[in-house]
Formats: structure tokens, sequence, C-alpha cells
């Protein structure tokens, strides 16, 4: 439920290219899936951040564990715990092409 609403608040404010990695099955992570999304400016990006917490709260009554790079915007790490979600913006996402360093296969 944690993951769905999260996307939800991704669409809410058209955060793009919504990746999703499933972690469940390696060994030693402590969470569950990172989720990897976009936005085309420093203010959605940060738009982005505040829907996700907005949406979960309201919703599940689930507020993140830790929230970082509010202040630069660029890249956000909210992080429930069992999901990390990782908000770029879309120039800083081409640059470190996290996702290309996970193997789907698993």
């Amino acid at each position: 439920m944690l993951l769905k609403k999260i996307i939800e608040g991704i669409k809410m404010v058209k955060g793009e290219d919504i990746f999703i990695i499933n972690l469940k099955n390696r060994e030693n992570f402590i969470c569950d899936y990172f989720v990897i999304c976009n936005g085309n400016s420093q203010n959605q990006v940060y738009a982005i951040s505040q829907s996700i917490e907005k949406i979960t709260v309201k919703q599940l009554q689930k507020r993140p564990w830790h929230i970082e790079g509010l202040k630069n915007r660029e890249w956000i790490l909210v992080d429930y715990i069992s999901i990390v979600v990782h908000i770029f913006h879309k120039k800083v996402r081409l640059h470190y092409n996290i996702e290309s360093l996970w193997n789907q296969n698993s």
C-alpha cells in the first residue's frame, strides 16, 4: 500500500520516468524497494517530495523516517525504511544513472 501511495504522490505532480527496483530478494538490503523518478525543475523536484509526504501522511498516517536534499532540490531522498525514494532533477538523474547500477534479472 505504501508503494502505491508513493507512486500516486509522484504522479499527482507529474513526476516523470518512474522506475521501481525490487530489492526484496537481495541479501543484506535494509529496504524492499528503491523508487526513482525525476522532475524538470528544482521546484518540481521539491513538489514531488512534498506530494509524496502529504499523501502518505494523510492516507496512511506514515511519515518518512528521513528526508535529505531539500536545500539544493536536485536529488531528494525520501526514506520510509522499507522504501527509499530518489527524486532527481532530470539532468542530475541522467548524470548519475543509478538505475543502471542494478541488475534487474533477480
